[in-house]
């Protein structure tokens, strides 16, 4: 029996491997680019920040933010997945992500394929909120005027396909109700009107709605978790009144190009995961209403991939398609 060609993969697969871990010895020697998908000054573009900060100390190089905000996030997550495979390109992760796959015609990558899981970062419920104008306090309410009355209310949008736009599309068919749809061009320009009453009501995430809430200009009814938020206890949850199996979250993660050494994604997943869990960054994230999630690569991608297969069956009950 000819040994040498089983000894020469042996040696091949072990120059391989120290290859990859010197690599990651030596990573990062130079600063580390992180795009985010959407413009400065929103929930996912404020958590990868904080983290970017403190992530910027443990790896001795700066990490640098760069907002690439345009086409449903598809513009950034598209810029990162063409990236070079090593670790100096970062992307903020999305719901869209999961939902881009169903939505649009024709999309330049795949989500799965082309890009690596690091870890979730944060993940935060959706507050169903109803215009002052409108009399229903609870679930049960909005679901009997919809029955009475179908087509007579209608649910705004930061845009079709986005995750207030889904999240009324699944409240839709799981209730069995016909409300209409009314996108906007991203939620602070659906408030003027939801205040005012031309929308009856919106699914959009609790931390950008809180302050709505408290100043009293608009009325939360319910959140979208199976259980109540930390941050607003008495509010019930949707599934709890009147649409059992309701369940959305927002949430943001970390992922890098496919074919990323894994040597080097556990040690950003180590080093990010470490940066979460930290009291000060845990705190600041438990004021704006959003639950530290820091998880493996591996559940992070079973994540996704649920997500994935969840959201394609809305899309398709929806009609929403995106050319």
């Amino acid at each position: 029996m000819n040994l040498a060609p089983l000894l020469l993969s042996i040696a091949a697969a072990f120059a391989c491997l120290g290859a990859s871990l010197a690599q990651a010895q030596a990573y990062p020697s130079k600063p580390v680019r992180w795009v985010a998908p959407f413009a400065p000054g929103g929930t996912s573009d404020i958590v990868a920040r904080a983290v970017a900060q403190k992530l910027s100390v443990s790896l001795g190089q700066q990490v640098v933010i760069e907002n690439r905000p345009g086409a449903g996030g598809n513009i950034a997550a598209d810029s990162v997945a063409r990236a070079p495979a090593d670790g100096y390109t970062l992307l903020t992760g999305f719901p869209g992500l999961a939902i881009n796959p169903a939505l649009y015609a024709k999309l330049a990558y795949d989500p799965l394929k082309d890009l690596a899981p690091v870890t979730l970062m944060t993940a935060a419920p959706l507050a169903l909120v109803v215009s002052p104008t409108l009399s229903a306090a609870a679930v049960k309410d909005v679901l009997s005027m919809a029955l009475a009355q179908p087509g007579a209310l209608n649910f705004c949008s930061a845009g079709n396909g986005t995750s207030s736009h889904l999240a009324g599309e699944l409240f839709k068919s799981l209730a069995k109700i016909d409300i209409v749809h009314v996108p906007y061009k991203g939620s602070v320009e659906c408030m003027p009107d939801l205040i005012g009453g031309r929308i009856t009501l919106m699914i959009n995430p609790l931390p950008e709605m809180i302050p709505l809430i408290k100043s009293g200009k608009l009325r939360a009814i319910a959140v979208s978790s199976l259980k109540r938020a930390p941050s607003m206890p008495d509010l019930p949850t949707v599934h709890d009144t009147g649409v059992p199996g309701y369940e959305v979250s927002t949430w943001n993660g970390v992922m890098v190009p496919a074919g990323t050494p894994p040597a080097i994604i556990s040690r950003l997943n180590t080093e990010i995961v470490a940066v979460l869990r930290s009291a000060e960054l845990r705190r600041q994230f438990e004021d704006q209403a959003l639950t530290v999630m820091a998880n493996t690569p591996e559940e992070f991608g079973a994540f996704l991939r649920a997500e994935t297969a969840k959201w394609a069956g809305v899309v398709r009950a929806s009609g929403a398609r995106i050319q």
